[in-house]
């Protein structure tokens, strides 16, 4: 009896602390010119006259696919819309929602346990192109600082987070890709972005070496990148990055163009 209600106590706390994350964000949806809808939420700080406002994208992992316009809440991107940060940083925060059936990158290959690289695919998926047709809108519509705009992204949202560099590699500031993989062969693209990358070394889903992979690359193609891998971590590493203030602070003190 006592193990049962300590579970409900653990749900009633999670359940709170889920709403509480979406009182801060509004939802919304975007119809493209095909009639493709992307539901995803955004929260905007306390405006003042003319400032100008940073802005990150954030893409959730494979489990928050949906069309509840909910789910890609459950992790790590409520850090980026406490009172704390919001205060300190006055970010637009976009969190965009994957259907259920697509990713946010294209790769051939979406997951290779056995650590062989990937390879870009042609053109963008379909929920990653309509988000950044979102960012267009924003950047038009509202006061954003284009000098200022990072994406970070979570094991699907990570693999999309290295597929967004290398497609729209001129947008943005800083990149936080956590536990996910891109295709080497593309680092010279952003190898002149400020990247920090982090995994879990011992991650079953997607293999520690693809982070690596791409430290590596982008190394050789002259690039500085930063790499956090934690010791005995699988594969739930943004609790770690994401709770890390230093990391944080580092990402939002990048400019476009330092």
């Amino acid at each position: 009896m006592k193990k049962l209600l300590t579970v409900f106590v653990v749900l009633l706390m999670s359940a709170h602390t889920l709403e509480a994350q979406v009182s801060r964000f509004n939802a919304q949806q975007y119809v493209d010119a095909e009639s493709d809808t992307l539901n995803y939420r955004i929260a905007f700080p306390d405006f003042s006259g003319s400032q100008s406002y940073p802005l990150l994208i954030f893409l959730h992992g494979a489990g928050e696919r949906g069309d509840d316009n909910v789910s890609q809440l459950k992790w790590g991107v409520q850090n980026f819309v406490t009172d704390q940060w919001m205060k300190t940083y006055k970010a637009i925060v976009l969190a965009p929602q994957n259907p259920v059936g697509t990713t946010w990158s294209n790769f051939d290959g979406q997951f290779r346990q056995d650590g062989s690289p990937l390879q870009l695919g042609d053109e963008p998926s379909k929920p990653l192109k309509m988000t950044m047709e979102v960012v267009d809108q924003l950047i038009e519509n509202f006061n954003v600082d284009t000098d200022r705009i990072y994406i970070t992204g979570l094991s699907m949202g990570g693999f999309g987070t290295w597929d967004a560099l290398a497609r729209w590699p001129d947008l943005f500031a800083a990149a936080l890709p956590v536990c996910g993989g891109g295709a080497p062969s593309t680092a010279d693209r952003f190898a002149h972005i400020p990247i920090w990358v982090t995994h879990g070394a011992d991650d079953p889903t997607v293999p520690a070496e693809m982070s690596r992979q791409m430290v590596t690359a982008i190394q050789e193609a002259g690039g500085q990148p930063g790499y956090t891998e934690y010791p005995g971590v699988g594969h739930f590493a943004w609790l770690q990055t994401y709770d890390d203030e230093y990391i944080i602070n580092w990402l939002f003190s990048q400019r476009r163009g330092d």
